[in-house]
């Protein structure tokens, strides 16, 4: 997966709220054709949180049957052990490769709650496990050496981007335990989270540019500094300033920024809102921007 953008898809929606499983199929067949390291359905970016089960098995299976075996699917699961589970039997029936456990809900706990957790949730499926340490999640680490000896846990994303502490999960990590750049518009401290050993890396610009996630990939492994340097001040800075206007925009302005180019992703859900007229209107002049300068490098 460190080979490729880590693809987040968005789950569409029709403009009453129900699932739109067509046009989530024509999403995800789209990134796929972008070539992903891995696609990870049902999971922050893809509104995990609204899905009833039902829903989550449509979406997990759309997205098996178009990978098809080609790059690795990682569904999203979460809340505590015992939904988790739930949805882990969901996607184990539809046919994932693997699980992203995203933080569990509302409450803080101790590293030994954190552990035990993930040890509650390993017993009751088969699928490796992707630890997700955001918001009240964060492991110490003795918790990663404790969850690492669990053996369909695999790795660990990283949404927290304190370099000093992941360094030290890293050294603490046994040989081969992943380790994915998490945090929000990941691109923005790709280059930092790769000095301390982790080059992998989600994308949710994937979601609505493929051109342009693709091509600072290409220019980051590359070492093309100029490259990323002019992505990042031109497109990726002035996004993440967009983004932060309002709770949510994380998703929402991703979701719309996929409408703005044709496809048939429709509204996010509640309590998510869709962007205002004049944050929809300075997305599309940066939109522009980005996809301008990609042109421009090819």
């Amino acid at each position: 997966m460190a080979h490729g953008v880590l693809s987040f898809p968005l789950t569409a929606f029709h403009d009453d709220g129900s699932l739109d499983p067509d046009g989530f199929r024509a999403h995800v067949a789209a990134r796929l054709s972008a070539a992903p390291g891995g696609v990870f359905p049902a999971c922050g970016t893809g509104e995990f949180f609204s899905l009833d089960e039902d829903e989550y098995r449509q979406v997990v299976a759309i997205t098996v049957e178009e990978a098809a075996g080609r790059v690795p699917v990682v569904a999203g699961t979460g809340y505590g052990w015992a939904q988790a589970a739930r949805f882990a039997r969901v996607a184990e029936e539809a046919g994932a490769d693997a699980l992203l456990v995203l933080p569990h809900y509302l409450v803080a706990a101790p590293q030994d709650g954190l552990a035990a957790q993930l040890e509650q949730l390993a017993g009751r499926t088969r699928l490796p496990l992707v630890a997700y340490q955001r918001g009240q999640v964060a492991y110490t680490a003795a918790t990663v050496r404790r969850i690492a000896r669990v053996p369909n846990v695999i790795g660990l994303k990283d949404g927290h981007s304190d370099l000093d502490r992941l360094q030290r999960l890293t050294l603490a990590a046994p040989e081969g335990f992943l380790f994915f750049n998490g945090a929000a518009t990941a691109e923005i401290q790709a280059r930092a989270y790769a000095t301390v050993g982790v080059p992998a890396y989600s994308s949710a610009v994937h979601a609505f540019a493929p051109e342009i996630a693709g091509a600072f990939f290409r220019a980051l492994r590359a070492g093309d500094h100029d490259t990323t340097g002019k992505l990042l001040r031109d497109f990726y800075v002035p996004l993440v300033e967009l983004r932060d206007r309002v709770p949510g925009y994380a998703v929402s302005l991703v979701k719309a920024a996929a409408r703005l180019r044709g496809e048939r992703v429709g509204p996010v859900r509640a309590p998510l809102t869709d962007p205002s007229p004049a944050d929809l209107a300075e997305l599309k002049a940066l939109l522009t921007t980005g996809l301008d300068l990609v042109g421009a490098l090819l």
